[in-house]
């Protein structure tokens, strides 16, 4: 059975598995939107994918001299390759969908799963991403 839904809840996760499998969920989630941290935390301990939509934005984070933008040019990338890694850094039960027009563009995402940030640079990322979602 193939259900579809954005924007679930734990508790939704719960009450669909009574009646089938879970096998991914889509909920937005990037740099700068945590609302689904419970989410994405539930499907690692339960081994269900987490389908993160709109991974790349990074607000503030993306200005010229920001954090971001020092690691990405550390690490010869553009600030989405560099949201993109964070995001795939953060769970393994992470399988992003950044949209794209551009055959560059996606070959720029697809580049991005090559960047493997230091420990240190994804805490700084993360507790950068989680004070402009505090602030929102």
């Amino acid at each position: 059975m193939i259900f579809s839904d954005s924007e679930v809840s734990v508790s939704d996760i719960k009450a669909a598995a009574k009646v089938f499998d879970v096998a991914t969920v889509q909920n937005r989630y990037n740099l700068i939107d945590r609302g689904s941290e419970d989410v994405l935390d539930y499907c690692e301990a339960n081994d269900i994918g987490f389908i993160p939509w709109f991974p790349l934005a990074a607000g503030k984070l993306a200005q010229k001299g920001s954090l971001l933008d020092r690691i990405a040019k550390a690490h010869g990338a553009s600030p989405s390759q560099i949201a993109l890694a964070w995001v795939l850094k953060r769970s393994p039960v992470m399988l992003p969908i950044p949209g794209t027009s551009k055959v560059s563009h996606l070959e720029e995402n697809v580049a991005a799963v090559n960047i493997e940030l230091s420990d240190q640079e994804f805490d700084a990322l993360d507790r950068e991403g989680q004070q402009q979602f505090a602030a929102a």
